[in-house]
């Protein structure tokens, strides 16, 4: 039953992923939700001792992933005035 619930919140988080594309913000939010959601995953499959550090590890990086994703959210919002992919010039390079 634990694997149907994770693999329903791995799949409800790919699908806000693609529903959302048009905001920047939704897609990391989206991004972020997968990012937990295996954290969670490597939790429950690989118990305690070292493989616990690999998991940390794996929490610091995703944590640090997301400060810089939302950082360069502030800067885009701030230069533009929204997160809309199509009014950033990236699409029309």
């Amino acid at each position: 039953m634990n694997n149907l619930i994770f693999f329903f919140m791995i799949f409800s988080g790919i699908y806000s992923f693609i529903s959302w594309r048009k905001h920047i913000f939704m897609s990391l939010m989206s991004l972020e939700f997968l990012v937990v959601f295996f954290f969670l995953g490597f939790v429950f499959v690989m118990g305690s001792g070292l493989n616990m550090f690999v998991s940390l590890v794996y929490l610091t990086y995703s944590a640090c992933e997301g400060a810089l994703g939302l950082s360069i959210i502030v800067s885009l919002v701030r230069g533009s005035g929204n997160d809309l992919f199509s009014s950033s010039g990236l699409i029309q390079c």
